[in-house]
C-alpha cells in the first residue's frame, strides 16, 4: 500500500539499498543518495518511536537482542538479494505488481531466513533503538548492514543477466502507420 501510495511522490524509496542499487543502475541521481539515506535512516528512528509510544514503551531504547554471526549475515545477504531482485525483475516484467511483489517477498524472507529478514539498513539501524522482540544489539547494526548492501549488489548483478535492457525498437506513429489503417479503427 505504501508504494502504491508514496511511488509517484518519491519513487518509493524507503530502503537505502534499493536506493543505492538504482543509483548504480543510473535511474536515480547520486546527488540525491545521501540525502534520501539521512530521511530513510531519520523515518526509520521515528516509526520506532512511534511503534514505542503507541505501547507505553519508552520512545528509545538501545538495542539488545543479539543477532551476530555468519548465518545471520547470510539470512541479510540472501533476504536484501531477494527483494532487489524482486524489485528489479518486477521493474522488468511486472511493474504494476511491485507494491504486492514486495511485501510477498518481505513476508516470505520472515520465515525463510534466520535473521526475520531486515532487508533495510534503514529498518536494521531503527531495530538497534528497541529492546523489543524485533530488537537487534546496536553494535550488530552494521555487519547486518554491509550484509545487505552487498546482497543488494548481488543481486543487481545477476539482474543485468536475467533481466537485460530491451532494445529499443523503432518508434512507430500515425504517419509511419497511415496505410495500415481503415476508416473506423
Amino acid at each position: 500500500m505504501i508504494i502504491t501510495i508514496f511511488g509517484p511522490i518519491s519513487g518509493a524509496h524507503f530502503n537505502p539499498a534499493v536506493s543505492l542499487v538504482f543509483a548504480a543502475r543510473g535511474e536515480f541521481p547520486w546527488r540525491e543518495v545521501i540525502p534520501y539515506t539521512v530521511v530513510q535512516y531519520a523515518g526509520g528512528v521515528a516509526g520506532t518511536v512511534i511503534a514505542h509510544l503507541m505501547f507505553d514503551l519508552p520512545p528509545l531504547m538501545i538495542g539488545t537482542t543479539a543477532r551476530s554471526g555468519p548465518s545471520q549475515w547470510l539470512a541479510e545477504m540472501v533476504a536484501t538479494f531477494a527483494l532487489v531482485l524482486t524489485i528489479l525483475g518486477g521493474l522488468r516484467y511486472a511493474a504494476q505488481a511491485i507494491p504486492w511483489l514486495v511485501g510477498l517477498v518481505i513476508t516470505a524472507a520472515y520465515w525463510f531466513t534466520s535473521s526475520t529478514s531486515f532487508a533495510n539498513p534503514a529498518v536494521t539501524l531503527a531495530r538497534g533503538f528497541t529492546t523489543t522482540f524485533a530488537g537487534i544489539a546496536i553494535n550488530h547494526v552494521p555487519a547486518f548492514i554491509a550484509a545487505q548492501i552487498v546482497g543488494a549488489f548481488v543481486a543487481l548483478l545477476l539482474s543485468a543477466v536475467l533481466f537485460p535492457a530491451r532494445k529499443t525498437k523503432q518508434k512507430i506513429t500515425l504517419a509511419t502507420t497511415r496505410e495500415f489503417i481503415t476508416p473506423g479503427e
